[in-house]
């Protein structure tokens, strides 16, 4: 059920970080109202993909389904919070294909996995990289904030740029990640 709900979440928070661009009439007094709503989600996005896994492990509830329906949910939360920072120039589009690239080639990795028998469930690096991912979307929605606050715009670069290195961070640990996912498979004896 938590999983689910972060599924639903992923849309509420798209359609909600791009309102102002969608209905700009309606957002003439300013987007300040929107801040607090997407730091809502994004949190409670990630505090339920923590108590998830949680209570999987601690109840005894991990399956096969599970292993997959998780990292489902987290790709596409995290490909959908994503793609407002690209639409709004804070990452760039070639960081975020190569996202994209990675998070569907281990979709397709998992899938191989269970061809074989086996269900392949989160690795550290996995975990490393969703800690990367996290803190990017993090400084993101920071840079964003201050934006629609029309605070300071020098700090708004500053925040912008030091997003850009995150990003560029996270990236690297998706596909080191990647590289980790595709020595498991090619590892992993054919039980079937």
């Amino acid at each position: 059920m938590l999983t689910l709900f972060r599924i639903i979440l992923a849309p509420v928070f798209f359609v909600i970080y791009l309102s102002p661009r969608f209905f700009p009439s309606f957002f003439q007094n300013g987007t300040g109202w929107t801040i607090p709503v997407l730091w809502s989600i994004f949190i409670v996005s990630e505090i339920t993909d923590y108590f998830d896994g949680l209570a999987a492990r601690k109840l005894n509830l991990t399956s096969d389904f599970g292993k997959l329906f998780d990292p489902f949910a987290d790709t596409l939360t995290q490909i959908t919070i994503f793609l407002c920072f690209v639409i709004d120039g804070i990452f760039p589009a070639l960081l975020f294909l190569i996202v994209i690239y990675r998070e569907f080639s281990i979709l397709f990795l998992r899938n191989l996995m269970l061809k074989k028998g086996a269900a392949m469930g989160a690795r550290l690096c996995g975990k490393i990289k969703t800690v990367t991912y996290i803190i990017a979307g993090g400084a993101a929605l920071l840079a964003v904030s201050f934006k629609r606050l029309g605070e300071n715009e020098t700090l708004f670069s500053y925040i912008k740029t030091g997003t850009l290195v995150i990003f560029i961070i996270s990236v690297i640990f998706a596909v080191i990640s990647f590289i980790d996912y595709l020595i498991i498979y090619k590892k992993t004896p054919n039980t079937k």
